[in-house]
């Protein structure tokens, strides 16, 4: 019975937490995903999770990332974001690069010190070109240990922390002594608006779960999850023919590409709330890694891993200002990509309201989703190929 409620917990619970988020803009802007992060770590260290729930977590963290992704990706028009300016586009190239030799860097430097150190460097690569989906996507396919999932969680979450506090801020001051100012195509130099006046754009609110449970839009929905369980069902089909060594990253891979596929047939891509339903399903996944945190173990094992995970984010971060220096990549660019890249797009209208620049979001977003394509091809890739040079 106590495992049943503990299910019923972690099903039910983001629910609640996006409606407090929807309520309180403060919570709004520290986001959902962190707040169930937080919250998993929480029960897992006040002592009243039940005895015999393990089971329970690794059922719900095995099938969550897997049943999600198809779902985000079924709703990205691909078409339409890579019409796209170019600066945005070259800001998001210099953050791979950025992040590329970031993870170099401190992997020649740690690899010795960090536990499966080279999969931790294909999920944070993966996490700071496409956010958490991206890192626990590469985590599965590289088939790291659970607890070494955890901490990389834990690691990318106490890291990154402070930068979106500072990215919330003083990095638009900051930075715009450093970098060049936003040019506002069609405005000269009148005064930027919030991205809170930007109603009716065509930005589609991440977090509006409203009408999911109307007929209209739950029973299409019903079919976009039939499709995701398909593309599970035919990776799953691949993974069992490929090697064992890399079935993992080929069930993983089988399913972002076929996600993407999907994203090219409209009455998929035109299914609302998929990109909704695919978040929440997330959102389980980020409680339930949470509630496998042990903060002893983590203090333990923490600081290889933080300086390790360190590294990569203010080391990437401070060679992308220096690329963006070098190429006349503006701050406000600058600044929405790297947010795209690192917490992902949900964040990128919360970021842009605080720029005070609505022309941002559509860049953001459309470098995020980009992101979200490439992020588990280049961490999986850039995994072995560390593993192979250095051991």
């Amino acid at each position: 019975m106590k495992l049943v409620i503990l299910s019923l917990f972690l099903l039910v619970c983001p629910a609640l937490i996006i409606n407090l988020c929807r309520r309180w803009p403060a919570l709004d802007k520290l986001g959902s995903a962190l707040i169930c992060y937080g919250l998993g770590m929480l029960i897992a260290n006040i002592g009243v999770l039940p005895e015999g729930s393990g089971p329970v977590q690794t059922m719900f963290m095995s099938i969550s990332v897997p049943l999600a992704l198809p779902l985000l990706l079924f709703s990205l028009d691909l078409k339409r974001w890579t019409k796209l300016a170019g600066r945005a586009f070259l800001s998001f190239s210099l953050v791979i690069v950025a992040v590329l030799i970031a993870t170099t860097v401190s992997y020649v430097f740690y690899h010795d010190s960090v536990e499966e150190s080279w999969k931790v460097a294909g999920m944070l690569i993966g996490v700071y070109t496409g956010g958490s989906v991206n890192l626990n996507a590469i985590g599965l396919a590289l088939k790291a240990q659970e607890h070494v999932l955890v901490l990389t969680n834990t690691a990318d979450m106490l890291v990154c922390t402070p930068y979106f506090l500072f990215i919330l801020s003083y990095a638009q001051r900051v930075l715009g002594k450093i970098l060049p100012p936003f040019c506002y195509p069609e405005k000269g130099s009148e005064a930027p608006q919030a991205a809170a006046d930007c109603a009716g754009a065509g930005i589609e609110d991440f977090n509006d779960y409203s009408g999911i449970f109307s007929p209209a839009v739950a029973l299409p929905l019903a079919g976009a999850t039939l499709a995701s369980i398909a593309i599970f069902g035919i990776s799953y089909a691949v993974y069992g023919v490929v090697p064992v060594e890399f079935n993992m990253a080929a069930l993983m891979i089988s399913i972002t590409t076929l996600g993407v596929f999907g994203s090219f047939v409209p009455k998929l891509r035109n299914i609302k709330k998929s990109f909704q339903l695919g978040q929440y399903i997330i959102l389980v996944f980020c409680l339930v890694v949470g509630s496998l945190a042990n903060l002893g173990q983590v203090v333990m094992s923490a600081p290889t891993i933080l300086i390790f995970t360190a590294i990569v984010v203010y080391g990437s971060m401070l060679l992308h200002v220096l690329f963006a220096a070098i190429f006349r990549v503006d701050a406000d660019t600058m600044i929405i990509t790297s947010v795209a890249a690192v917490f992902s797009p949900p964040f990128v209208p919360v970021v842009a309201a605080a720029l005070k620049n609505k022309d941002v979001i559509i860049s953001g977003i459309a470098t995020g989703i980009l992101g979200w394509v490439i992020g588990n091809y280049l961490g999986i890739s850039y995994a072995y190929l560390l593993k192979n040079l250095f051991g």
